[in-house]
């Protein structure tokens, strides 16, 4: 319908010269005043425009259950082709009184390493970036809140893609329920290059022997923080920062099988899969490896 009143008002303009607007409403047996009050209706293509990026800004952002602001929406349209501003995209989401939902600030928790064990030295020195996977996994532990007691997280991330290949969540902090299960998980997920590096913070669980000896059987080198030094982990920390500030902070968990369902769902359907991350050129961890994937083979 849009379509066809437009069509009539192009010919009307077209043949301006020709017909006048009163004979040509006489001849279709229509007042003047029904096709002025007709024209004003007619959307400008300024208007079509802002409605299309609306609904498409709508869409991103539903989709990523209110996660994403203006700059990651503005990359998702521009790499399909469709190339808009981010100042308009901010526009569109002040206009329809939306915002990312992130907004609390993230302190990192530094680990309690006075078990008294010697510790590796830190290979990594803060050389965050990698050009090929299963050449450094980061590990990191953290704590989750819920009604029946506190949830342990634990995840590997592999530096090339930052995609989660390992995780945990146990009742206890013991080693073999915490980094062993997120390591046997990761090493099923991806097989580790010979001295590769596992880098992590001092926390006791990581100076456990038998996680040692499963680093000397697969012949990677074990890389540790300085002690108290959050920020020689930074991408570990930095995940949580993300899970948290993005799902845990606006959650209440009555159970640690809630806490469960919805970490597990964050990891592998959201950060695994949908994500996009600046670092990546705004792609999720799985494109960027299928990226990768193609140019090697």
């Amino acid at each position: 319908m849009l379509q066809e009143r437009q069509l009539t008002y192009e010919f009307v303009s077209d043949n301006s010269t020709m017909f006048s607007v009163e004979s040509m409403c006489k001849t279709l047996d229509l007042s003047s005043s029904a096709y002025y009050e007709w024209k004003k209706d007619i959307p400008s293509q300024r208007k079509i425009a802002w409605e299309k990026d609306t609904k498409l800004v709508l869409k991103e952002y539903n989709e990523s259950k209110r996660r994403y602001g203006s700059h990651k929406i503005t990359a998702v349209p521009n790499q399909n082709g469709v190339t808009t501003s981010r100042n308009r995209i901010a526009r569109i989401m002040k206009r329809n009184g939306i915002k990312s939902c992130i907004c609390k600030s993230y302190k990192p928790q530094t680990t309690r390493s006075d078990h008294g064990k010697r510790v590796a030295l830190n290979h990594l020195n803060r050389e965050f970036k990698t050009n090929e996977p299963c050449k450094v996994w980061v590990s990191d532990l953290t704590y989750v809140p819920t009604e029946q007691g506190w949830l342990y997280l634990t995840t590997i991330i592999d530096l090339f893609d930052h995609s989660i290949v390992g995780w945990s969540m146990s009742e206890d902090m013991t080693a073999e329920n915490t980094v062993m299960k997120a390591w046997k998980m990761a090493k099923r997920n991806r097989k580790p290059k010979a001295e590769m590096l596992f880098h992590s913070d001092q926390g006791v669980q990581y100076v456990a022997e038998e996680l040692k000896k499963e680093f000397r059987k697969a012949n990677v080198i074990q890389s540790v923080s300085r002690k108290g030094n959050c920020w020689d982990n930074a991408v570990a920390e930095n995940f949580f920062k993300i899970i948290k500030s993005e799902m845990i902070d606006h959650r209440h968990y009555y159970s640690r099988f809630q806490a469960k369902t919805e970490i597990f769902h964050f990891i592998e359907v959201w950060y695994n899969r949908k994500r996009i991350h600046s670092k990546l050129g705004y792609r999720s961890p799985l494109e960027f490896m299928e990226l990768y994937n193609q140019c090697a083979a």
